[in-house]
């Protein structure tokens, strides 16, 4: 006998925690309908329970409002005490915002463990935002994620940050709870903030009662998202970079163009078939080499935001060429962990110094000093002269780099754990170039404090070329 569709002989009650969809029946799982039909108790949200009330005949139903979430976990459990099997329903997919999770976290701290005498069996169902996503074309194609506006028990900090991220990321956004009759301002703020990284003309589909009476569909803009008529019964689709609207469909292409000629053609001249990109995890760090030496005026930077990259991985791609490989004239190595101390020791030798630090606000800071205006008091590296004093986070430095090139640049990049930049030095030039001393000097500090990299020149072959 089929043990999902019957109760073990050693338990004495089972809670279903059921999905049943959007709301139709055609859209309900075979097992949903089956886990209503056995059960002796059905618990839910109002609302839920008329969408499921053909299939409540000799049931003990109990309805519960809308705030009384923990409510309907604790009656389950007390109901399934008694030996009875119980549905606590949803909408959607219960594990998805659902009550799957407050049911465990109940049960756990009551004691209950799986091994307990009353089984719980989670029944999946079609989310909202898959539900949505059908009624309107094929938006989560690519990439995507679900952040609830609802600030009822989340901090808004900790949600806008998740729609920054996400933002930043390129997902395709789905909103669930956006907006109620006491919170309007949220989905303003969400477009506030995705408008930072969005054009204007992003699609967006704002769906309401997916697959049920009063299913509404709205086709917009993110520019025009926050004055259309939303609610808690809503679910609103915000396209990412690529999507587009075609035929009245909102389309997130799963990347094939980028692969093949007009998706249906060949692959592109260096793309095969079956193959990662050349942009893939193996491939995406020689494009990055190759970019340098087509584009060799920009800037280590100019490189970072084109390829939407922290700089730390940039310059991990300069250091992984081979030696016969050109990188715009840059060659970088990583300093051993262990040595990240003793290269500000080691740049007492490199003479005056330019020390770079910017604001996460965009301001630069450059400032002309030697290393002798080093001072570390616990977790922090003063910088400090007549002129300025400067504290930076040394707890935060997690990594550093070696970074030089052939004419004009030898220095040392911090890095924290991100790959961002915490600060940088650089060898200031006399007359035009870097002294004979300093350069033998910067390459014994390369040579003695980098990581072995046998993808990289020894400096000391490289020093005569310097000022070449």
């Amino acid at each position: 006998m089929n043990q999902t569709n019957t109760q073990s002989n050693n338990k004495t009650g089972k809670i279903f925690l059921v999905g049943f969809g959007p709301g139709n029946a055609e859209a309900m799982s075979y097992r949903a309908r089956e886990a209503i039909e056995l059960s002796d108790v059905v618990i839910g949200y109002s609302t839920y329970i008329k969408l499921v009330k053909d299939l409540l005949d000799g049931k003990e139903v109990v309805r519960k409002g809308m705030t009384e979430e923990i409510d309907r976990c604790i009656e389950a459990y007390d109901q399934a005490k008694l030996g009875k099997t119980v549905s606590l329903i949803s909408s959607g997919d219960i594990g998805v915002y659902g009550m799957a999770g407050p049911t465990y976290e109940v049960l756990l701290q009551s004691g209950w463990t799986p091994d307990s005498d009353i089984e719980v069996e989670i029944v999946p169902g079609a989310t909202a935002l898959s539900a949505c996503a059908s009624l309107v074309g094929a938006p989560l194609t690519h990439d995507f994620c679900s952040i609830s506006l609802s600030d009822l028990l989340t901090p808004w900090p900790r949600i806008a940050n998740r729609i920054d991220a996400a933002g930043r990321s390129d997902f395709v956004v789905a909103l669930y709870n956006p907006k109620s009759g006491r919170r309007t301002q949220q989905i303003v703020e969400a477009q506030r903030i995705l408008l930072r990284y969005r054009k204007p003309d992003t699609p967006v589909a704002i769906v309401k009662s997916a697959y049920r009476e009063a299913q509404n569909i709205q086709m917009v803009r993110l520019d025009e998202m926050k004055d259309c008529k939303i609610g808690m019964l809503t679910t609103v689709l915000i396209g990412n970079s690529t999507t587009f609207m075609r035929e009245g469909l909102m389309i997130t292409p799963r990347g094939y163009a980028n692969k093949y000629d007009n998706i249906t053609g060949e692959a592109k001249q260096g793309e095969k078939a079956g193959r990662s990109l050349t942009m893939g995890l193996t491939g995406w760090k020689a494009v990055v080499r190759e970019y340098m030496n087509t584009e060799p005026h920009h800037s280590l930077r100019d490189i970072a935001r084109h390829f939407d990259a922290p700089m730390e991985q940039i310059i991990e791609a300069i250091s992984e060429a081979d030696n016969d490989e050109a990188t715009a004239g840059y060659k970088a190595i990583a300093i051993q962990q262990d040595n990240i101390q003793a290269v500000l020791e080691a740049s007492q030798q490199f003479g005056k110094l330019r020390a770079v630090i910017r604001a996460e606000g965009g301001a630069v800071s450059e400032l002309m000093i030697s290393s002798a205006d080093f001072e570390q008091r616990g977790d922090w590296l003063n910088i400090e002269n007549e002129h300025f004093h400067c504290h930076i986070n040394w707890s935060q430095v997690c990594s550093a780099w070696f970074v030089r090139h052939d004419t004009k640049l030898m220095g040392i990049q911090f890095f924290n754990q991100h790959g961002d930049t915490v600060f940088n030095l650089s060898v200031i030039k006399r007359d035009g170039s870097f002294p004979e001393e300093i350069i033998n000097a910067y390459d014994q500090a390369w040579n003695n404090l980098g990581q072995n990299n046998p993808g990289q020149n020894n400096l000391n072959q490289q020093a005569s070329a310097v000022n070449e």
